[in-house]
């Protein structure tokens, strides 16, 4: 029998997921949380063989949740399912511990092929996360870093949505955090980008292919 936990707050996409993975794996044991807290409350409460996670929801983000996961049970695998393009964060799900990344965008054949992957005890690295991976090594063999690999996984996340043209209320909403607090984290990524305005952020993101 085996065990899957999905992680995301839209009850569709999950429907649509279940049925995906009912039709593959006949028996499949499905549980569901729609937030992080769920999510940890789950992860802890049963054996899972992978948890699919999506990093955008509501409160603490999806790149919490999976180190918090990979904290309390460190032999889960998680798999993050995401909206966004592999260049905004998949070397970043990997290096918290994640087994794979993929975008919605994918076919449900690739998600299957994935989870299968996993389940044996290995890692799902697309030919795109590859080459990622490769640039990402190289540049820690430089003496030189980019400025944004000092931003922790909640700046970057605010980061990359001020830079696709989102308002503080806007993330605000999105996260579930007060506009205070988006604030400040605005001033700390600006600090640490050596930045001055939200034009300056969006240039940065488009030079460092952040966001295109």
């Amino acid at each position: 029998m085996i065990n899957i936990l999905l992680a995301d707050d839209h009850p569709y996409l999950r429907h649509g997921l279940i049925q995906i993975l009912v039709d593959e794996f006949p028996g499949v044991v499905i549980g569901e949380a729609s937030n992080v807290p769920e999510l940890l409350e789950q992860a802890q409460k049963q054996r899972w063989d992978v948890v699919v996670l999506d990093l955008t929801m509501p409160g603490r983000s999806g790149l919490e949740g999976l180190h918090e996961v990979k904290r309390l049970c460190p032999s889960l695998p998680v798999l993050v399912l995401s909206m966004h393009p592999e260049d905004q964060f998949a070397v970043r799900v990997l290096r918290a511990g994640g087994a794979g990344y993929l975008t919605k965008e994918s076919a449900p054949q690739e998600l299957v092929h994935a989870i299968k992957t996993i389940m044996k005890g290995g890692r799902y690295i697309t030919p795109t996360t590859a080459d990622l991976l490769a640039a990402h090594l190289h540049q820690h063999g430089d003496s030189e870093q980019p400025l944004h690999n000092s931003l922790s996984d909640r700046e970057y996340q605010v980061f990359s949505l001020i830079a696709a043209g989102r308002t503080i209320t806007d993330i605000s909403d999105q996260l579930s955090l007060s506009v205070k607090t988006i604030s400040t984290y605005r001033s700390r990524i600006l600090t640490k980008l050596n930045l001055k305005t939200n034009a300056d952020l969006a240039r940065y993101a488009v030079q460092h292919r952040i966001v295109e």
